[in-house]
């Protein structure tokens, strides 16, 4: 099923006003067009009923021979009159008293002394059978109905006078330039809407925006506080939140690095008391505990670094970067294949970036013999994968993998040195830029990690050599 509300406040908020204004101007045209309608034809039967008191007038000190020849002469296509020896109401069965035909008769009454027997009755004619109405079928258009009259007026000797007459049909019956009007009135209208929508909803979407980046990096610049008071006052709440995050995050960082560096001294003491030991495989036992405390308080504060990392950003050369770290690999004796196409610049803090992928390729050497790093480039991702022929990781444990000190404790067991904090830094640091890590177990065994890195638009710059 199709949604037909959208979901963006500009949408829901442009649809509201397109109706609301569209409904509005189509009451205010019926309200118009009747209006307009019932006030041409109330003048119309004004011009009429002077011409029809002024004929009475005429008539009425005439003998019945003079009646007859003005009669004549006065009788047109629009306005017919005919002599009748008495006056008697009328008894048209099509035609009926309305508010228009008693409007006249109170108009004729007001012309003419109050005394003196009127009557006017009317009919609606299709109006098709008029020279103008067979135009307008043959162009199209429906016929506009036409409105008859009768009237009945009695003279002073008693003789009477019909009138038969219809109102000059001058509504507009092709209403282009009203149409015309209100389309350009609703457009403008429409237009104005636009443009104040957008004003208003743009605040909110970078609103959105700079809490969306906050999750990646929380030292972003801080949101101008400007526009609308109720935007202003969003904006410094927002700012205010970001400083207390910051605030916490460098705390807490503080405290960590005071605990480590009140833990070393306490572990230097036992370093040196197991020295004296005598029982080779209990001394052995105690160094590898306090390698692994040292290990894990190191890359506690690695991770705790890469969180509150405020470097510059700027842009980085992938492609030289995995060079070099293919080149310290080697002089380490390991060694992995490097696949790199054509890479753009990528705008990162390159010491953080250096240690994300760093962080991938040693966590697969240190359980594969065979790694293979592969780069590529869109336009719109940067993709580093980082493929292995190790044990992989269990389909279980592939969420968890990068919580803080979190081990795959059979396949990759902490024999092989390491706090687990690896893949923790490396995505921490890959979240900081608007991207992710993924992890995968391949088919024919082995493990790869895919690093995504959205570019923004605009960025790709010149291609590395």
């Amino acid at each position: 099923m199709i949604r037909m509300w959208p979901g963006s406040l500009f949408g829901r908020l442009i649809i509201i006003l397109v109706i609301g204004l569209i409904l509005a101007q189509l009451i205010s045209v019926v309200i118009f067009w009747r209006d307009r309608g019932r006030a041409i034809d109330r003048s119309a039967g004004l011009e009429l009923t002077h011409r029809i008191a002024d004929t009475i007038e005429l008539l009425d000190p005439l003998d019945m021979g003079e009646r007859e020849r003005m009669v004549r002469y006065l009788s047109r296509p629009r306005l017919k009159v005919r002599l009748l020896e008495e006056f008697h109401p009328l008894r048209a069965k099509d035609y009926q008293s309305t508010g228009i035909s008693r409007y006249l008769t109170a108009a004729l009454h007001q012309h003419l002394d109050n005394n003196r027997p009127i009557q006017v009755v009317s009919r609606i004619d299709p109006g098709a059978g008029s020279r103008r109405g067979s135009e307008r079928a043959h162009r199209g258009w429906p016929a506009a109905p036409r409105v008859s009259f009768l009237a009945v007026i009695g003279l002073t000797d008693g003789a009477g006078v019909r009138f038969r007459f219809r109102l000059p049909h001058e509504a507009v019956n092709r209403p282009v330039r009203l149409l015309i009007w209100i389309g350009v009135l609703l457009g403008s209208v429409i237009v104005l809407a636009l443009v104040a929508v957008r004003q208003t909803t743009r605040p909110l979407n970078a609103l959105a925006a700079a809490a969306d980046e906050l999750g990646h990096n929380i030292n972003r610049p801080p949101l101008p506080e400007r526009g609308p008071g109720e935007v202003r006052r969003a904006a410094r709440a927002f700012n205010a939140m970001q400083q207390r995050i910051q605030q916490f995050i460098r705390e807490r960082t503080h405290l960590l690095a005071a605990i480590s560096h009140d833990l070393k001294t306490p572990i230097t003491r036992l370093r040196l008391r197991t020295e004296m030991l005598d029982d080779e495989q209990l001394k052995t036992k105690f160094d590898a505990d306090l390698i692994e405390m040292e290990v894990m308080i190191d890359e506690t504060l690695e991770f705790m670094r890469g969180i509150a990392n405020q470097e510059a950003t700027r842009p980085v050369s992938i492609g030289a970067l995995l060079e070099s770290l293919h080149a310290d690999a080697q002089d380490r004796g390991a060694s992995f294949d490097l696949d790199v196409g054509d890479l753009a610049p990528y705008p990162a803090q390159p010491i953080a970036i250096k240690r994300c992928i760093t962080n991938l390729i040693d966590n697969a050497i240190k359980y594969a013999d065979r790694v293979v790093v592969k780069a590529d480039d869109t336009g719109r991702k940067l993709k580093i994968i980082v493929t292995d022929n190790g044990p992989g990781i269990p389909e279980s444990e592939l969420p968890r993998v990068f919580e803080p000190f979190y081990r795959v404790e059979k396949s990759r067991s902490r024999e092989t040195g390491g706090a687990g904090m690896g893949l923790a830094v490396a995505q921490a640091i890959a979240r900081s830029h608007g991207g992710e890590i993924r992890l995968q177990n391949l088919p024919a065994g082995g493990l790869q990690a895919s690093l995504e890195l959205p570019r923004a638009a605009g960025s790709v710059g010149a291609r590395d050599a």
